[in-house]
């Protein structure tokens, strides 16, 4: 370990206790026997870079804190790992692939850059499921806010059988996906966790335009949680 990781677990541990510890009792008590927290796995924080300048009536609150475990069923897995991914546009910088391999880091070679103007990724899952968390890590090396971000699923690779829009933050429709009502975010080393409610598909598509730093679409990887269903 350089001194460099081990000064950054240590701030680590002291800004965020419990940064991948599953606690498997919420506020409200033991969960379903049925349900457990996720065993989701977080890099370590970046502590470079300025303060973001960027503000906005839509942008919700940064906060410190850990995530609330999240529950799903105990047959849940991150079935996006190492997954087919299709994308609108050829990657300036990385490969899909990399958005489904389980690193998550925040530097440079870890991160998939996608062209200006409104892009989409696409991952198949190979067969329907019930979906029941999708966590998106587009960036954290500094603070950004990602605009027009928009989580849908459906059955088909089309989106045209059982499409459900699970996450739109565009107010006013600039991608053409419609308007949405959900807040901006700054983008942080815990991603950001969407809830898909147990939405029977297959294929998850995840779409952007631009953040606070730049015009382009980054990808650092993205885990679909998400139950097998016979069919």
């Amino acid at each position: 370990m350089t001194i460099r990781t081990f000064v950054i677990c240590c701030l680590s541990g002291l800004l965020y206790p419990g940064i991948n510890d599953a606690c498997a009792e919420t506020e409200e008590g033991e969960p379903a026997s049925d349900q457990t927290p996720l065993p989701l796995k977080y890099p370590l924080p970046s502590f470079v870079g300025t303060p973001l300048a960027y503000q906005s009536e839509r942008l919700e609150p940064s906060s410190l804190k850990m995530r609330k475990p999240f529950l799903a069923p105990k047959d849940a897995v991150n079935a996006a790992l190492e997954k087919p991914v299709t994308a609108s546009d050829i990657p300036w910088l990385g490969e899909l692939s990399q958005i489904v391999d389980g690193k998550k880091q925040h530097d440079q070679t870890f991160q998939v850059e996608l062209p200006n103007e409104p892009q989409w990724i696409q991952i198949d899952l190979g067969a329907p499921h019930e979906v029941h968390a999708i966590v998106v890590w587009h960036y954290h090396a500094t603070e950004r806010v990602y605009f027009d971000f928009v989580v849908r699923t459906a059955l088909d690779e089309t989106l045209s059988e059982e499409v459900t829009t699970h996450y739109n933050n565009d107010h006013d429709n600039s991608s053409g996906l419609g308007v949405g009502k959900d807040k901006e975010y700054v983008e942080s080393f815990q991603g950001r966790l969407v809830d898909a409610k147990g939405a029977l598909a297959r294929y998850v598509r995840l779409s952007s335009n631009g953040n606070t730093g730049n015009g382009h679409n980054h990808y650092i990887e993205v885990e679909v949680w998400a139950s097998p269903v016979d069919k």
